[in-house]
């Protein structure tokens, strides 16, 4: 259907040219700039990527069926130009919050496409299928890690970066961040950005408090070491079940769902099982996961 539908296109866009324009006169010359085209390159361009595009979607599909999806994981649109304005959701500021300059907290990207974007927190299930099932699927997702667990196996998540994932900080301990001094809670998360910094070779901007709590001296301390944004989530994904935030028990455009690398011993299920619960919701409601960091 793609490749039919672009091959009419070209074909379209073909005689529209012949007539509109037709044969140029005898003698008559276009002026600089303007030189005669030949129409087929493109067309047969067009034709090439209506190929592409047959096969990608022929891939995804034999994917979706080999991981036990029942439909077809939906494509997100490209990432606008222009990266929406983030503010801090209303109720979840802190004393001085914009005066201060403290990292904006919010749950949803302020979009109207139909798109929500996958969260992984902590670092306990190290589950190769996992790894296997998303890259096959090509589904997004942004990891928040915390060290105690992710240095059973740095190796684990250095596969994960290595597929396009993006790792961020989930503290170094998972403590409740709002029991702790400042001096404290800096070295719980600025102590994570050297971890990650020195393991994957970057330095995260985005950070997840651990339990989604949080006070002023954790945003100051965040945005000392360089974090810029904290995301939390509007809806929460385990292998078994759902659970919302808001009171209409939905989805919405720009959702930032939770989850976490979880298997057997804590879920009713696997990871790939929770993923499966994941896209049947999103794909039967016409939503596409994307990725959080282009839209940051």
């Amino acid at each position: 259907m793609v490749r039919a539908g672009i091959a009419a296109l070209a074909v379209a866009a073909l005689a529209s040219g012949c007539a509109e324009g037709g044969a140029p006169p005898k003698n008559v010359h276009p002026a600089p700039g303007q030189e005669l085209r030949l129409h087929a390159p493109p067309a047969r361009a067009l034709d090439a990527y209506a190929r592409k595009l047959g096969r990608a979607h022929a891939a995804r599909a034999a994917a979706a069926k080999r991981w036990g999806l029942s439909q077809v994981p939906l494509t997100a649109p490209p990432p606008p130009a222009r990266k929406p304005r983030l503010t801090t959701r209303k109720g979840f500021e802190v004393d001085g919050h914009r005066k201060r300059g403290l990292p904006p907290v919010f749950t949803t990207i302020p979009t109207r496409h139909k798109i929500v974007f996958l969260t992984i927190d902590d670092g306990a299930e190290k589950d190769p299928a996992f790894l296997r099932m998303m890259s096959e699927l090509k589904i997004p997702y942004t990891a928040f890690l915390s060290d105690y667990l992710v240095k059973e196996d740095y190796g684990y998540f250095r596969r994960m970066r290595d597929l396009g994932v993006v790792l961020n900080n989930h503290t170094l301990h998972h403590r409740y961040l709002p029991a702790l001094s400042y001096e404290r809670q800096k070295s719980e998360i600025c102590g994570m950005q050297d971890v990650i910094e020195k393991r994957y070779g970057t330095r995260p901007v985005l950070f997840r408090p651990p339990y989604g709590n949080y006070n002023e001296d954790s945003l100051r301390a965040a945005g000392s070491c360089g974090v810029k944004y904290v995301p939390l989530w509007n809806e929460e994904v385990f292998a078994d079940r759902w659970d919302y935030r808001e009171r209409d028990r939905d989805i919405h455009p720009g959702d930032i769902v939770l989850s976490h690398f979880r298997g057997k011993g804590d879920w009713k299920g696997t990871m790939p099982d929770m993923v499966r619960r994941f896209m049947k919701l999103v794909t039967s409601k016409g939503y596409a996961v994307a990725r959080l960091e282009d839209y940051l």
